[in-house]
C-alpha cells in the first residue's frame, strides 16, 4: 500500500510540475484526476502512509481556527521606495562609497502579498507570512495550494539541507475577471439586486490575494487559484543572485523572466523606462522595478538599517496620467449635501480604462488649478482608481477664455448654498428636500453596511420615488405589495423577497441604524462609539452639544451636526416611524468598559492596511485590552497606529501634535 501511494505522490507531483512549470501536458485532466482520486482513497484509508508533499493537500482542506506567529530566522524587511530617478542616482552614489563598479539586477516588483517559504531535505514544510518583518503567521496548509510551488524538490545532491525562499503570492488578472464574473453569477441566482452587486466584487488582484492567503479554509483559498514568483534565497551556498534564480529555475519554481543584469545606473535606468508601459501587457499587476546588489558578499558588506536593506531600493511608478480637454463642469449633490464639482473631459486612455469625467474636488481645488473653460487639463488615476483633474496647460488656453466659478444655488433645488467654517466643501442645507439628497439617503440606509436591505437596490428605490411608492425612510417600512405588483417586472417572488429583506433589516443592531440614517458627518466608526457611549438613541437626542463633543472622537464639529439633525422635526417624525415599525434603537447590552487592560487609558487613531489584522480586527484587538478608539488626530491622542498606505495627511497632523506614530510592530511588541 505505502509503495503505491509513494508511486501516485512520484508520478503526479512530476505531473504537476510538467503542466505549471513547463507548460506541457503529457496526461489528460481525465487521467489525471483518477490517479488523483485514487491517491485520495489510499491516504484516507492509509493516513500512516500519507507524505508531506503529497499532491492531494493541493485542494486544500479543514478550516483552521487561527494561525501561528512564526518569528522570521531571517527578517522580512521592507525595502525604501523611491518616485524619481535623482534619488536613484543618490542610492547609487551611496552604494560607490563601499563597493567600486557595482553591478545591479532589476526585476519587475509585482502587485501581491510576500511569502517565505520553508524546505527541509527537498520538502516544502513551511509557509509564512511577512507579518511585521520580524514575524509572520504561518500559512502552511493555505501556501501549499499553489500550485507553481513545488512540495518537493527533486534534486537533492545539490539542495542544501533547510533553507528558505522568499516570493511574491499573486492573483492574475485572467483569474481576477475569472473570480469576480462567479461572484455575479452566484449574487444574481441568490436573487441579488443588480445595484447591489459591485458591493460584493473583489477590490483589485492585490487584496483578492492578500485575503485569500489567510483564508480560514484552504479548500477555499485553493478555489482562488495563486500563483506565486519565487525571487530570493536564505540559507543556501550562492555567491550571488543571478546564480539563485538560475538555481530556483532549474529547481522548478516560478521566477519571473523579467529580470536583467545591470552594469551601472545607466542600464538600472534603461530597464526602468523599457518597462513602464510595457508592464501593463503583463497578465499580472506591477507597480514598479526593485533594483538590487548582484554580489551577496557585496550585500553584506553593505549591511542594514534598522527597516530596510542597503543593497536594494524599490523604483515604484508614477500614477498614468494623460491629456485631455475640458468639455464641462456639473455639480453632483451627495447624501449628505456635500456640493462636488466634475469635470467633464473628452475621452483619454488611462491604465487601461477610458476617462472622461475627473473628480475637482471642491471650489478651492478650482482655485489653485486655476481653471478655465476649454482648458486643456492633464488627469490621473490617484492610486490608478479614482480619475482627477492634476493640472492645467495654461499656455494652451484659448484667449477670452472664462473662469470656472463655483455655484451659489443648490443645481437641483436652488436652495442657498452654505459652508461652515473649517470645511472645504459647499452643501445644500435642504436635506428633507432636495430630491438626490433623498434618493441618496435611502440609497444609503438600504446599503449591506447599513440597515442591508436585501432584495431593494439603488435602481428600485430610484423607481418607488419616482412612482411615489416612497418619499423618505420610514416609507420603506410601509410599503404597499399590491402597488409594488402593479408596477412592470416585479413578480411575486421579487416582491416577496423585498418584504422578507425589509422585515429582516429590524434585526440590525443599534450602531447600524445610527449609521443608516445618514446624520452628517456621523460614519460607521463614529456611529458605534455613539452607541457605545449613550446606548440608545433617546439617550442621544437628549444629551448637550458638549455632552456629545467630550466624547473621545467625536468633537465639536460632529456634535454640532448630531444636534442639527435632532433639531430638525422632520428627522424626529422619521425616527418615530422607524421606532413603531420595530427598528433598534437601543444598544442590545452595554460593551463592559475594560478599566485594568493592558491599553486602558490610551486612545488610538488606525490607518492603513495591516499584516497581521484587518482593520476592524484592530480596533476590536485595542478595544478588547482597554484602550479606545478615535476616528480623527488630535492633541487629544496618545497613538497613531500606522499600516502600509497610512493616510499621509494623518500622519503629518500626528507629527505636529506631537502625538505619537506607531507601527504595527511597535504596536505587537506594546501588547
Amino acid at each position: 500500500m505505502q509503495e503505491r501511494i509513494n508511486f501516485l505522490v512520484e508520478k503526479l507531483n512530476h505531473y504537476n510540475t510538467q503542466y505549471y512549470q513547463n507548460d506541457s501536458s503529457e496526461i489528460s485532466d481525465f487521467e489525471f484526476d483518477k490517479l488523483l482520486e485514487e491517491l485520495k482513497k489510499l491516504e484516507d484509508e492509509n493516513p500512516q502512509f500519507k507524505l508531506p508533499n503529497s499532491p492531494t493537500l493541493r485542494v486544500g482542506g479543514d478550516i483552521t481556527s487561527d494561525f501561528q506567529t512564526v518569528v522570521h530566522r531571517y527578517p522580512m524587511l521592507s525595502l525604501s521606495n523611491t518616485y524619481n530617478e535623482t534619488e536613484l542616482l543618490e542610492f547609487d552614489e551611496r552604494i560607490r562609497k563601499t563597493v567600486d563598479n557595482p553591478v545591479y539586477v532589476c526585476e519587475l516588483k509585482f502587485d501581491g502579498v510576500a511569502i517565505s517559504l520553508r524546505y527541509e531535505n527537498g520538502i516544502f514544510t513551511q509557509g509564512v507570512t511577512r507579518g511585521d518583518g520580524t514575524q509572520g503567521d504561518d500559512v502552511t496548509s493555505n501556501v501549499r495550494t499553489i500550485r507553481d510551488i513545488p512540495l518537493q524538490i527533486k534534486d537533492k545532491n545539490e539542495i542544501p539541507q533547510d533553507f528558505e525562499l522568499r516570493g511574491e503570492v499573486y492573483l492574475s488578472k485572467t483569474q481576477f475577471e475569472v473570480l469576480n464574473q462567479e461572484i455575479v453569477e452566484k449574487a444574481k441566482e441568490k436573487g441579488i439586486e443588480e445595484e447591489k452587486i459591485p458591493d460584493l466584487l473583489l477590490k483589485n488582484p492585490r487584496n483578492a490575494a492578500s485575503g485569500a492567503v489567510k483564508m480560514k479554509s484552504s479548500k477555499e483559498m485553493a478555489k482562488r487559484k495563486l500563483s506565486c514568483f519565487v525571487y530570493d534565497a536564505y540559507g543556501t551556498p550562492f555567491d550571488s543572485h543571478t546564480s539563485i534564480l538560475e538555481h530556483l529555475e532549474k529547481w522548478n519554481f516560478a521566477v519571473s523572466p523579467f529580470h536583467k543584469k545591470a552594469y551601472g545606473i545607466g542600464e538600472v535606468l534603461d530597464f526602468i523606462k523599457e518597462w513602464e508601459e510595457k508592464r501593463f501587457t503583463l497578465p499580472y499587476e506591477t507597480d514598479g522595478v526593485v533594483i538590487k546588489i548582484n554580489d551577496l558578499d557585496q550585500r553584506e558588506e553593505l549591511g542594514f538599517t534598522s527597516k530596510s536593506p542597503r543593497w536594494a531600493i524599490a523604483y515604484k511608478y508614477k500614477a498614468q496620467e494623460a491629456q485631455s480637454k475640458l468639455k464641462s463642469v456639473v455639480f453632483q449633490v451627495g447624501r449628505t449635501g456635500a456640493v462636488t464639482p466634475v469635470a467633464n473631459l473628452t475621452a483619454v486612455q488611462l491604465s487601461g480604462t477610458t476617462v472622461k469625467r475627473a473628480t475637482l474636488h471642491n471650489e478651492g481645488e478650482i482655485k489653485r488649478l486655476d481653471l478655465h473653460e476649454g482648458d486643456t487639463v492633464f488627469v490621473e488615476k490617484s492610486g490608478e482608481i479614482i480619475p482627477k483633474v492634476t493640472r492645467v496647460v495654461t499656455e494652451l488656453r484659448e484667449k477670452g477664455a472664462k473662469p470656472i466659478v463655483f455655484i451659489e444655488n443648490c443645481p437641483e433645488c436652488q436652495t442657498k448654498l452654505v459652508r461652515q467654517e473649517g470645511e472645504a466643501a459647499y452643501y445644500c442645507p435642504n436635506e428633507n428636500g432636495c430630491p438626490p439628497q433623498i434618493l441618496a439617503k435611502i440609497q444609503h440606509f438600504i446599503h449591506r453596511k447599513a440597515m442591508n436591505i436585501e432584495g431593494i437596490g439603488s435602481k428600485t428605490v430610484e423607481l418607488f420615488l419616482k412612482e411615489k411608492l416612497i418619499k423618505d425612510l420610514a416609507d420603506l417600512y410601509e410599503l404597499d405589495k399590491d402597488k409594488i405588483l402593479a408596477l412592470p417586472n416585479f413578480k411575486e417572488k421579487s416582491v416577496e423577497n423585498i418584504f422578507k429583506g425589509v422585515k429582516e433589516s429590524k434585526k440590525q443592531p443599534f450602531k447600524y441604524v445610527l449609521f443608516a440614517l445618514g446624520i452628517r458627518h456621523v460614519g460607521a466608526s463614529i456611529a458605534e462609539i455613539l452607541a457605545d457611549e449613550f446606548s440608545s438613541i433617546d439617550n442621544l437626542q437628549k444629551a448637550t452639544e458638549e455632552e456629545i463633543a467630550n466624547v473621545f472622537g467625536i468633537g465639536q464639529r460632529i456634535a454640532q451636526s448630531i444636534k442639527a439633525y435632532f433639531d430638525e422635526p422632520k428627522n424626529i417624525e422619521i425616527i418615530e416611524r422607524l421606532k413603531k415599525a420595530g427598528l433598534q434603537f437601543e444598544q442590545a447590552e452595554k460593551k463592559a468598559v475594560i478599566t485594568d487592560g493592558i491599553l486602558s487609558g490610551k486612545t488610538f487613531v488606525v490607518s492603513g492596511t495591516f499584516q497581521n489584522f484587518e482593520r476592524e480586527e484592530l480596533k476590536e484587538k485595542i478595544k478588547t485590552l482597554g484602550g479606545k478608539i478615535s476616528s480623527s488626530v488630535s492633541k487629544k491622542l496618545d497613538f497613531l497606529l500606522a499600516g502600509d498606505k497610512a493616510g499621509s495627511s494623518k500622519i503629518e497632523k500626528a507629527e505636529k501634535a506631537g502625538v505619537a506614530v506607531i507601527s504595527e510592530s511597535d504596536f505587537l511588541k506594546m501588547i
